[in-house]
Formats: C-alpha cells, structure tokens, sequence
C-alpha cells in the first residue's frame, strides 16, 4: 500500500495538492487539499480492468468555476435552508442566499471551496488522508468555531472508508456530506440510467418547487422511489411522477435510513459487473441522478457532461432540519461532538 503527493494547482497563493492512496490490489483513490474532493477512484470491473468511477476535472480552475461540487465535502449544512435563516436559542441568523432566496451546500464559499490542512495516515491494512479546518465563528454567517476533521481511508477490501468529526466552542448547526458523483460504467463512459439501485428504505421525503422538504414522510410502497427489491435509475427519469417531475425529470430525494451501520445502499452496473455498497451511520442518503449536470463544459478526459452522467449518494441528516422539529436535529452543543461514518466498498460480480 502506498500514498503519494503531487501539486495540483493553487488557490490563490495556496498550493492545492492531489493525495493518492493506492491498496495492494491496485486500487487507487485520489483526494484533494481543497474540499477534501476526491477527484478519481480507480475500481476494477469483472475482468480486472481498472477504471475512474467517480465524476472529477483536471484542473482547480474548474472546481472553482463549475458549481457541481464534484466529490467534496459540503458544509456546514448540506442541502437548502429555506429562506437563508434560521434560528438558535432565539436568535435569528442569517446566511448567504446563494440558490434563489435559500441557502446551499454552506453557502458562497462553503467547505467544498476551502483549502484544508492534510497529512498522509497509515495503518496495518489501510492509507489514508487526514483532513482538518477551523471553521471561525461567523463564516458564511454560521455561529461558532468549527474544528472539522475528515479521515479517508482506502483499505486492501477495496473499501473507501469516511469519517468526519466536529467541534464547537458555541452552540452551532453541522450536517456534513461528500457529494461525489459515481459512475461505475468507468471512465462516464455511459449514463448512470442503467444503473440499478438497491435502497432498503419505506419512506422519502417530499420536496416542494424549491427542492426543500414540505415535511412530509411519503411511501415508497407503489412508486417509482421504491428502491428495496433494486430499480434501474431510468424509471425515474420517464416517470410522470409529480416528485420525479419536480426533480428535473429523475430524483434529487432524502430517503429515511435506519442509523445501524448495516444499512446497505448497492448501486450495480451489470454491464461491467460493478458493484457499490454504502453503509452509513447517518438519517438519511439524498439521491442525485445529475438532473441539472451542464452539458456546456467536460469532466476528466475531455469526456462531455451531460444531464444523468453520473448519481450523488449523499449520507447526511435530514435538510432542512432547522425548520422541522419532528427531525433528528441537526444542533451541535460545545461539550457534543458531531461524527458522521460512511463507507464504500467496490466489487464485482
């Protein structure tokens, strides 16, 4: 196992460096300084060929320019907070309206545009990255200084292995999440419509215009989100389901999860034999399929984007917890500590 660095590029005087982190079976994971943005895993197919999986750019330029968040970490809120408000022991703050009169993805300049301090981690069977920002108090208009550490780990099991830690000195709101978009067809060679995924979960979130939650629990039981016995993502792009239609024609939805570790989300490509599995220990996983993915510029490679080009499976609380008592709460207190734990584990069959 091995861990190598190389420059990037820069970030106005800043160096932006890539980490790669490559196990005994020649799987490679690559990471960068700036968002914690993993810009390529490299996973083998059924006959051993390895090929990038994730969505990413060659150049800081377009992670900068391009608001795709491609493979960072998003914070200190992931999703909308409606109206870029919200409140605290009574006091109201204000944030950033950067999506129409709501807040996103932690704002102008949120995690995902910050550079992190970083050092190569290893262990018996594991490399790794460590990650850490002081987020100060008042950034992006959120209370508290936020110490955020992020810990990759590629293992020998093929697993990618994420662990984000908070703290805070005064009473704030986190919910962190990696928006990394997967495309297992290798290389985005082809759309992720054909991808078929597995969701063991009764219940989705409705999403008003806006994209926000209205606070309503819907059933997947007899629609084009219930994933439990494996659906291929086209379904929801040809459906005429008004939350299908909502989304962009696909699905941009928090389905509920069960907080045990064992929850299994499997994503397959049954043309190359790859196969995703994601377990969590958070509330929820916002399924993305790139309804709104540009077609005016190209990821790695020069390969063209293009609407559905690749699937986000973000692991998160609930958005929009601020404004919903009836979910988990998304509060973190100055003796608490915030710790979010998703893994990712590709094989084939």
């Amino acid at each position: 196992m091995k861990i190598t660095k190389q420059t990037f590029g820069e970030v106005g005087h800043e160096p932006v460096y890539a980490y790669t982190l490559e196990n005994d079976r020649g799987m490679r994971l690559t990471c960068l300084n700036l968002g914690c943005t993993v810009t390529e895993i490299l996973a083998p197919d059924r006959d051993g060929n390895l090929e990038n999986v994730v969505l990413g750019f060659d150049r800081v330029e377009d992670y900068l320019r391009r608001k795709t968040y491609f493979g960072a970490i998003i914070g200190r809120i992931a999703g909308r907070i409606r109206g870029a408000e919200f409140a605290l022991d009574g006091k109201t703050y204000t944030l950033p309206a950067n999506e129409g009169n709501n807040h996103l993805h932690g704002g102008i300049r949120g995690f995902h545009e910050r550079i992190w301090e970083a050092k190569p981690v290893e262990e018996k069977d594991a490399v790794g990255v460590e990650f850490t920002y002081l987020s100060k108090d008042g950034e992006e208009g959120y209370p508290g200084n936020l110490q955020v550490r992020a810990v990759y780990w590629l293992t020998n099991e093929n697993r990618w292995i994420q662990k984000i830690t908070a703290k805070t000195d005064k009473k704030t709101i986190v919910n962190l999440t990696n928006h990394s978009y997967f495309n297992l067809s290798g290389n985005g060679k082809d759309l992720i419509l054909d991808h078929e995924l597995t969701l063991k979960s009764d219940r989705f979130l409705e999403l008003d215009e806006e994209l926000l939650p209205t606070g309503k629990k819907l059933e997947v039981e007899g629609t084009p989100f219930d994933f439990r016995k494996g659906r291929k993502i086209f379904d929801g792009t040809v459906s005429r389901h008004p939350q299908n239609l909502l989304a962009g024609n696909g699905y941009d939805h928090p389905f509920l999860l069960s907080e045990n570790l064992n929850q299994e989300i499997v994503l397959r490509h049954r043309e190359s034999g790859r196969k995703l599995t994601v377990e969590t220990n958070q509330p929820c996983v916002v399924v993305y399929t790139g309804n709104a993915l540009g077609e005016d510029f190209a990821i790695q490679g020069g390969v063209p984007s293009r609407k559905y080009l690749g699937i986000c499976l973000e692991t998160q609380g609930l958005p929009d917890a601020v404004h919903h008592s009836d979910f988990p709460p998304v509060v973190l207190e100055p003796d608490g500590r915030y710790e979010a734990l998703t893994t990712y584990t590709f094989s084939t069959e």
